[in-house]
C-alpha cells in the first residue's frame, strides 16, 4: 500500500496534482491548513481515498475531529495538525499520545519544517513539511514500513 502525506498547502495544489500522478498512491493524508485544498484535489481523483484533518487556518467549529487514529495497511497511523501537541516547542505530547493509542506511524504538520524520523521504539514520525515544496511517502508491504520525504518539483 503507498501512501502520500500532505500538510499545509495553504492553496499551493499543483504539487498534490504532480505528486498523486507521478506516484500513484492507494491512500492521500492532508494534516490540515487549508483541508479544502484536499477537498478540492479529492475532485479529481474521485476513486482515490482521501483523509483529512483540519489544522489552526481552517477555522474552528468545524464538525471535523483535529486528530484521528486509522488503521491502513494492517498499521495503526495517528493524525493530527500538530497545532493542539504544540509542536512548534517539541513532540513529546505528540509522541506520548501515539505511544497511548499503540500507533505505529505519527503524522503532523504546522511547523513547515520537514521531519522524518524512526524513534528507538521503532514509532515512524513524520511532518511531510509544506505541500508547495515537499510530501511524505509511506508504503506498507508485507507487514513493513518504509517512509520517505519527497520534493513536489
Amino acid at each position: 500500500m503507498k501512501l502520500l502525506v500532505f500538510s499545509d498547502s495553504h492553496r499551493s495544489l499543483s504539487g498534490m496534482y504532480a505528486a498523486i500522478d507521478r506516484c500513484q498512491p492507494q491512500q492521500v493524508i492532508h494534516l490540515g491548513d487549508m483541508m479544502y485544498d484536499a477537498e478540492e484535489v479529492a475532485e479529481h481523483y474521485p476513486r482515490l481515498p482521501f483523509c483529512m484533518v483540519p489544522g489552526n487556518c481552517d477555522g474552528w467549529g468545524l464538525a471535523v475531529p483535529v486528530k484521528k487514529n486509522i488503521t491502513l495497511g494492517g498499521k495503526s497511523i495517528l493524525l493530527s495538525h500538530g497545532h493542539r501537541w504544540n509542536v512548534k516547542s517539541g513532540y513529546d505530547a505528540a509522541i506520548a499520545d501515539a505511544r497511548a493509542v499503540g500507533a505505529d506511524i505519527l503524522l503532523f504538520g504546522h511547523t513547515h519544517i520537514p521531519l522524518l524520523e524512526q524513534l528507538e521504539d521503532g514509532l515512524w514520525m513524520m511532518n511531510p513539511g509544506p505541500a508547495r515544496s515537499s510530501f511524505g511517502l509511506i508504503e506498507i508491504e508485507n507487514g513493513e514500513i518504509s517512509c520517505s520525504l519527497l520534493q513536489t518539483k
